[in-house]
């Protein structure tokens, strides 16, 4: 089987990202696996170190505020659909997932195009506008929190909450190791964000 992943952007797109792969190889550990993220963002460092190979896009997202930027956005999508449309044809995956993050909108897009099946993850409470656009087209969208249906179809939904990595969930510190590892007041509130 062969999968490209899609998205990025954020630690908040990657990590899950790389989580659904390590999860997919572990499943089946013959699985081909492609990462396309944008150039020059964080998935373009991160998903090499995890042992993953990535193509980057020449893609920006739309300002949601005046500025020049934005006259080139329509170049850049233009340029990026071209690209994402080698990608695929060159790859031929028998399934493509979309993590949010502008990277994604291009790549999941041309495999609706050309028929192959796309699958979203949707980490936040909120649907990202690139989500929310491919919403449509995907098989399934996973979701980490209730009343997503305001954003996508309810017979696609799937509540399955957020990918996360091995090594975050197989790390057994007990409360009092966590504090002395982190440095942390047992005596003060500690919130993690």
């Amino acid at each position: 089987m062969k999968v490209i992943i899609s998205g990025g952007g954020t630690g908040g797109h990657v990590f899950p990202a790389i989580a659904i792969a390590d999860a997919l190889k572990k499943e089946d550990a013959a699985i081909e696996i492609l990462f396309v993220g944008a150039q020059g963002r964080i998935e373009m460092d991160k998903v090499p170190k995890a042992g993953y190979t990535i193509v980057g896009l020449d893609i920006m997202g739309f300002q949601r505020r005046l500025t020049w930027k934005n006259l080139l956005f329509p170049f850049k999508l233009a340029m990026s659909l071209i690209s994402a449309r080698n990608i695929v044809k060159k790859f031929m995956p028998d399934l493509v997932i979309g993590v949010g993050g502008y990277a994604s909108g291009p790549v999941l897009k041309v495999a609706s195009w050309i028929g192959i099946p796309i699958f979203l993850q949707e980490q936040n409470s909120f649907a990202g506008v690139t989500n929310k656009l491919l919403g449509q087209k995907a098989e399934n969208v996973f979701v980490a929190y209730e009343g997503m249906d305001k954003f996508f179809d309810s017979k696609k939904i799937i509540l399955a909450g957020n990918p996360v990595r091995e090594e975050i969930y197989s790390t057994n510190l007990s409360s009092e190791e966590a504090r002395t590892k982190f440095h942390l007041d047992a005596r003060k509130k500690t919130i993690l964000i």
